[in-house]
């Protein structure tokens, strides 16, 4: 269990500590607003994805979609607040992270706490408003990620990337419960998506600051067990990608196409990093593609399912 310093011992340990910064810019760093935008996607697109085998229509379920986006995104935030205040100790230390208000004592620990638990209970209560399944979901991430990724597994284990990708991976599962329960292909394909993209994409995240994460103590596996080993991790999950398109089928064989070349790019740049001699450079270039790639298939997911396109 990690002891916690309280937000006085940060502010005089920490040289940038007390630095002005906007209530604004304390909020956004706090709910890792980038990260919470991208968890955000899935849940709208299994929403979307929902409507569209079910035959119903955005206007008859508006009503349910705002609760759901609305819901996910505070227990989503609640989790990443909860996470900043449990890795205090950590931020102080890795180099990204020092302009967080727990760590420049702009906010005080017990305040973050209080948020972290308020905004995760007020997203439950309003998923409970769209369906039970929903709220299971979502409770499974917010478990997942709050206790066994960010409480214990981060600290310890080189696997910890595995334990955080479930979290991450029934959000598209939360906005298809919130419309249909019952069980259907894609979901799950969906989730089998979003679990394993994680993986390189977090590894190369891992390469990128192998430093902070050695002189934070954090069990990545480049922190433990080398680029070499990595890299030869990312290769096998890209390539377990390849499957994904064809359990997607049904939305048709442009999305299949475009996702499946995605996938061989993806994988000839993975290849690539066991000749470049600057695996930073290299571990960034993976990085921003594994942004974009997600990106253009949840939005590509979208777009082919548009009434105008698909009839």
């Amino acid at each position: 269990m990690n002891e916690h310093i309280n937000s006085s011992t940060v502010t005089l340990n920490n040289p940038i500590a007390g630095q002005r910064t906007t209530i604004i810019q304390d909020i956004k760093s706090l709910v890792k607003f980038i990260v919470l935008i991208a968890n955000v996607l899935p849940v709208i697109a299994g929403f979307w994805l929902a409507l569209h085998f079910t035959n119903t229509s955005l206007t008859e379920h508006l009503g349910t979609f705002l609760l759901t986006i609305g819901g996910s995104g505070l227990v989503i935030a609640g989790a990443l607040i909860l996470n900043n205040w449990y890795d205090v100790d950590i931020d102080t230390v890795m180099e990204r992270t020092k302009q967080r208000p727990t760590v420049t004592g702009n906010f005080s620990l017990r305040a973050v706490l209080i948020m972290g638990i308020a905004a995760s209970v007020l997203g439950f209560i309003l998923l409970l408003f769209t369906s039970i399944s929903a709220v299971i979901y979502a409770l499974i991430g917010w478990i997942t990620y709050v206790f066994f990724y960010t409480m214990w597994t981060k600290r310890r284990y080189t696997w910890n990337t595995i334990i955080g990708s479930v979290s991450g991976a029934v959000t598209p599962l939360i906005g298809w419960a919130a419309i249909d329960a019952s069980f259907h292909i894609v979901p799950f394909a969906l989730f089998l998506l979003l679990f394993i993209w994680q993986m390189p994409h977090t590894y190369a995240i891992a390469i990128k600051k192998n430093d902070e994460y050695k002189a934070a103590k954090v069990a990545m596996l480049p922190a433990v067990r080398g680029f070499k080993v990595t890299k030869v991790h990312m290769v096998i999950y890209i390539a377990l990608l390849f499957p994904i398109p064809f359990l997607l089928s049904s939305l048709g064989t442009t999305f299949m196409v475009i996702a499946s070349i995605l996938n061989a790019a993806w994988l000839a740049l993975a290849i690539r990093g066991f000749y470049m001699k600057d695996n930073y450079k290299w571990a960034n270039w993976n990085f921003l593609y594994s942004v974009n790639y997600m990106t253009i298939l949840f939005l590509l997911m979208i777009f082919v399912t548009l009434p105008i396109f698909y009839n």
